[in-house]
């Protein structure tokens, strides 16, 4: 099978498909995303799409901001996981596998990869409108053994939440800065965008209209509808357009309890405490993270990590010396650990 030009561009030994998948579960929501998303996957070299071989599947989350276009783009000095997928293979650290890059984009940032009525039913999109795609379009190993998913920051935190929410799909799971610990890890960030709001009457909607009309943005402003992205995945009030609640009261700033018990319930050191059972049916749980991790996930990686010991469960937990940004390099750690305890066939 010749090479496509997306594979020649990346100098993969094996190839990139672009596929579009239109689904069911992103139909309708009311920020007015697409259905229709992008999948990248990734085929190793020998591939043939009328053989007998079959083969494991890695399914990629973005971070928050990022979509299939980042992940699979081609920087100087750098390797995308792309590359790192394919030189591993051919540098026989690796079995074959395929790669699947799921997009998680919204109007807003991202997704979180979760179940909301304002963003669409991310987690089902993924679960089970990509996962069936790839199932049926490529020789793949259609089971909870012969997938895994991973993902860095907001993907970090998409693996942890479906591997928890959505048992029986995936085998193995790894994340990398995913987010954890919101208590310390969100609330510095509630102020910030409590005085940005407050330069639009306190309107989400007009936030974000003025934050999309912008040629350039400030940090301060990435960082709110960051938080507003996160609201419409965990605090979201109806299916009417921005209609989100804040975990913070709009006129004082003070820390509303009952909205950010929402978002405490879907953060990864909580949520864990109940699903004991779905996280021992992985046959690996890695989490890793820099020691100068900006939003300090490194210590919720800590948490998380010492709750599922405690419940008796192995993980793998690394730490390495970086920070948030740029941190590429430990899918070469991710990749094979995954993939070794995968079927592959």
């Amino acid at each position: 099978m010749a090479t496509s030009d997306l594979g020649r561009l990346l100098r993969l030994r094996g190839d990139l498909h672009i596929d579009f998948v239109d689904s069911p579960a992103l139909r309708g929501n009311a920020l007015g995303d697409p259905s229709e998303r992008p999948l990248a996957v990734y085929t190793p070299p020998g591939y043939d799409p009328d053989g007998s071989r079959r083969y494991a599947v890695l399914y990629v989350l973005h971070g928050y901001t990022g979509d299939v276009a980042a992940l699979v783009g081609g920087r100087p000095w750098e390797t995308n996981v792309v590359q790192w997928v394919d030189r591993l293979i051919a540098g026989g650290q690796m079995p074959p596998v395929l790669l699947a890059i799921v997009d998680g984009f919204t109007r807003l940032g991202g997704s979180q990869y979760m179940n909301s009525i304002q963003n669409g039913d991310y987690a089902t999109y993924t679960v089970r409108d990509v996962v069936g795609h790839v199932d049926r379009r490529y020789r793949t190993n259609p089971s909870e053994g012969g997938r895994g998913v991973l993902g860095k920051s907001s993907g970090g935190f998409g693996s942890l939440h479906l591997v928890m929410t959505q048992p029986g799909v995936f085998g193995a799971m790894a994340s990398h800065s995913g987010d954890t610990n919101y208590r310390g890890s969100m609330i510095p960030s509630f102020a910030n965008a409590q005085r940005e709001l407050e330069k639009h009457d306190g309107s989400i909607e007009k936030f974000v209209t003025a934050f999309e009309g912008k040629n350039k943005r400030a940090a301060a402003e990435y960082s709110t509808i960051e938080m507003i992205g996160y609201a419409a995945a965990y605090s979201p009030r109806s299916i009417e357009p921005f209609a989100i609640d804040l975990p913070w009261d709009e006129k004082t700033g003070e820390i509303r309890d009952d909205v950010f018990a929402r978002w405490l319930a879907n953060d990864p050191c909580e949520m864990c405490l109940r699903k004991k059972a779905e996280l021992a049916r992985l046959r690996l749980r890695y989490v890793d993270c820099g020691r100068k991790d900006e939003y300090a996930l490194d210590i919720g990686a800590r948490i998380l990590v010492q709750r599922m010991r405690e419940m008796g469960l192995d993980v793998r937990h690394e730490e390495f010396d970086d920070d948030h940004k740029n941190v590429g390099y430990r899918y070469a750690v991710s990749l094979p650990a995954l993939a070794e305890v995968l079927d592959v066939t």
